[in-house]
């Protein structure tokens, strides 16, 4: 299957990034190379470019589409979280900008044996790193109730995590749950009728959401990974995040905003002991897909933008 994914806000994105067309520029997120192939398009031939995926199915996938491109190409398979090692492996000590598509792919999504969607049935994997031995089989079957409707709870917001859990625990006692399609079953079974048959999306799209953040550990990398994207960067470069949930778009605002404060002493204090200094400027705060881009795009729906500049 060829790694489909269509870019979100690719133009806003693009256009909010790129300062320096002789500069570096990293996606974090690489994925099928939709962003990374806009921004390699306009660079110049001194231009760099590094790519960092975790998944061997988007690193081969972006490798062939990066491939006839004018501007140096690094593509780095690994976790994001490890943005300052790789930078150093590749020896560059500063880069002009920094790229963070968040959330889980349309290929991933799409390639059922991946076990991401709730619409497919399929073994329980949810791994955006194949290579990783954890998987969401792992968190359904071996975490006990309450770390169940932790996670349920605060990674998925889900109203009904109590229940979901007790009946998730109640089934594996008497075999394991093995399949995507099982766990919706088990969900289904646990949410009240009234509220599966109304409007407002699958029953079990907020649990399948936890987790695959859990397995991925989506939401604990970010804020580290953030803050050393924007201290690597060179002054006027900018950071762009794109987020998909409001678990990730809480941290990336809230990451933002501290960056971009000048005092951060309690209210209480009568004179300024932090000495903090802003060391970003706000470009985007949070913009949402057009309603042209949603209508060829609905994955789009949940999208929001924010764009940074450094100061120093």
């Amino acid at each position: 299957m060829d790694f489909h994914h269509i870019s979100v806000m690719p133009e806003e994105t693009i256009n909010g990034l790129l300062t320096d067309l002789s500069g570096t520029y990293v996606d974090c997120t690489l994925g099928g190379a939709g962003h990374s192939r806009l921004i390699a398009d306009r660079l110049s031939s001194q231009g760099r470019l590094i790519g960092i995926d975790q998944d061997t199915s988007a690193v081969k996938a972006a490798t062939t589409r990066l491939a006839d491109c004018c501007c140096r190409i690094d593509i780095v398979k690994d976790n994001f979280a490890n943005l300052a090692g790789i930078l150093d492996s590749l020896k560059v000590d500063r880069i002009d900008g920094v790229l963070f598509d968040l959330g889980v792919s349309s290929h991933q999504l799409d390639t059922a044996q991946r076990g991401f969607s709730y619409i497919q049935d399929a073994p329980l994997d949810m791994r955006m790193n194949q290579q990783a031995e954890f998987s969401a089989y792992d968190v359904v079957n071996g975490y006990d109730e309450k770390e169940l409707c932790r996670i349920f709870k605060e990674y998925g917001e889900e109203r009904w995590y109590k229940r979901i859990a007790q009946f998730i625990v109640a089934e594996r006692k008497e075999a394991p749950i093995r399949t995507t399609g099982e766990l919706v079953n088990i969900i289904k079974k646990a949410v009240p009728a009234a509220v599966r048959n109304a409007k407002g999306g699958h029953p079990a799209k907020r649990v399948f959401q936890a987790v695959r953040i859990e397995v991925n550990n989506e939401l604990g990398i970010l804020e580290d990974t953030f803050r050393t994207a924007v201290r690597r960067l060179n002054p006027g470069g900018r950071i762009a995040i794109i987020t998909f949930h409001s678990l990730e778009d809480r941290i990336a605002k809230r990451v933002l905003k501290e960056m971009s404060s000048g005092c951060i002493c309690p209210p209480s204090m009568p004179v300024c002991v932090c000495h903090h200094r802003p060391e970003v400027k706000l470009l985007v705060k949070g913009v949402a897909a057009s309603s042209k881009e949603l209508e060829i795009n609905s994955r789009a729906k949940s999208a929001k933008l924010r764009i940074a500049e450094k100061l120093y």
